[in-house]
């Protein structure tokens, strides 16, 4: 039934299906050997590996400027496009052409550019293609999208190493086919080309909350992306192999799951949804910091290996923000400038606190992270309550 559905959709929602699916490839490939790429080949600790996160997230603090700037010459699909180019020649520069810790940082610094852009992006092409009252749903579906995609592109790191051990140039290079797929589709589509430009920047008192739970988010990836791998990679000596498999488990899962959740935002609201997701990542912080000192090897591991899945499943509920942005912006030219917006506003906690966190991680252990992000989840879990969104979302407010 849903290959029934699939078939009769609108080409362009096949398009961007199909895009957003070799991103999740090339994305799962990325972020699935990042962790063990930086240790084997570039023997960095964790508190270099706290440092490498401000570079690696500079692109993310000025993509306000960059998105706001591309907005005045090209729409949201081009600009899709140019990510995935500049995504495939960061992770070819990384593969072939980073033997040192200069052309480290700059492949990774123009990866992250691409990877941010789409960032800003992909919500905006997805509510684009979205019916009123669905938007959850639709966005779900490009999340189930992205994670079939990253089934394969983990699904290949798996083979491959185990066939011919951790080739992080093979690795990087399939990545960098995957996103050049994706950019093709993205160039072909031909949504939101009649409608106005966005505008430069937008910044309204009315989206504090907005702003604040894009700060949370900053948290929360941070814990996901970096510690919380990084928990498996150096304290249990987890290999790239298992890594993989740990993605393609997660990613497996968030194909059915991942629409479902768009659909639960729909049915109960980003307040409920987003407020509840606080509280669960409290839980993972907690098994991160405690699991060594309350069970026995190996249960200690099966239950980190646990906290790392459902963190990577419940990640999809960030879409929660955009379809909160959507019913309270006054008009839909506003939703892609916010987003970047937001994106900085989280990249500017993003930027600093993994320095701060791999120093109190070198000087007081790994616990203290994660009791750290315990506690700002649960202010986050307050900041989730003041969400309201008016019975008619402004944006679609009919002039009398």
């Amino acid at each position: 039934m849903a290959f029934d559905r699939f078939r009769s959709a609108s080409p362009d929602l096949k398009r961007a299906l199909g895009a957003t699916m070799f991103f999740g490839a090339a994305s799962g490939i990325f972020l699935a050997t990042l962790n063990n790429y930086l240790a084997e080949v570039h023997h960095l600790g964790a508190e270099a590996r706290g440092w490498l996160e401000f570079p690696r997230e500079l692109p993310g603090f000025f993509i306000m400027l960059v998105v706001g700037g591309l907005l005045t010459v090209m729409r949201e699909a081009r600009m899709a496009a140019a990510a995935m180019a500049m995504t495939a020649v960061g992770a070819l520069g990384l593969g072939f052409l980073a033997p040192t810790t200069v052309p480290l940082v700059v492949f990774i610094l123009i990866w992250s550019l691409g990877d941010h852009i789409i960032f800003a992006v992909e919500g905006p092409i997805g509510l684009q293609l979205a019916r009123g009252g669905h938007e959850g749903k639709r966005l779900g579906q490009f999340g189930g999208a992205r994670n079939l995609g990253t089934i394969f592109g983990v699904g290949a790191v798996f083979g491959l190493a185990h066939a011919v051990g951790d080739r992080f140039d093979l690795f990087y290079a399939l990545a960098a086919c995957s996103a050049l797929v994706a950019g093709v589709f993205y160039l072909r589509l031909t949504v939101g080309r009649a409608e106005p430009r966005s505008r430069r920047l937008v910044f309204k008192k009315k989206f504090g909350v907005f702003y604040a739970i894009s700060a949370l988010f900053g948290v929360r990836k941070q814990i996901f992306l970096v510690f919380g791998a990084w928990v498996l990679v150096e304290i249990h000596g987890v290999p790239v192999s298992t890594i993989a498999f740990l993605y393609f488990l997660a990613a497996t899962i968030g194909v059915v799951v991942r629409p479902l959740l768009g659909e639960v935002i729909d049915w109960l609201g980003e307040r409920v949804v987003l407020s509840v997701d606080e509280l669960l990542l409290l839980g993972v912080c907690l098994t991160y910091a405690f699991a060594s000192d309350l069970l026995d090897s190996p249960w200690d591991l099966y239950a980190l290996y646990g906290a790392y899945i459902f963190d990577s499943v419940l990640f999809a509920l960030r879409i929660a923000r955009t379809t909160y942005l959507k019913k309270i912006v006054d008009d839909p030219s506003e939703i892609t400038p916010t987003i970047s917006m937001g994106i900085t506003i989280d990249h500017s906690v993003a930027m600093t606190l993994p320095i701060l966190s791999g120093w109190i991680w070198a000087t007081y252990g790994f616990r203290w992270v994660f009791l750290l992000a315990g506690a700002i989840a649960v202010v986050g879990f307050f900041v989730c309550l003041q969400i309201r969104v008016p019975e008619e979302p402004v944006a679609h407010k009919q002039p009398r």
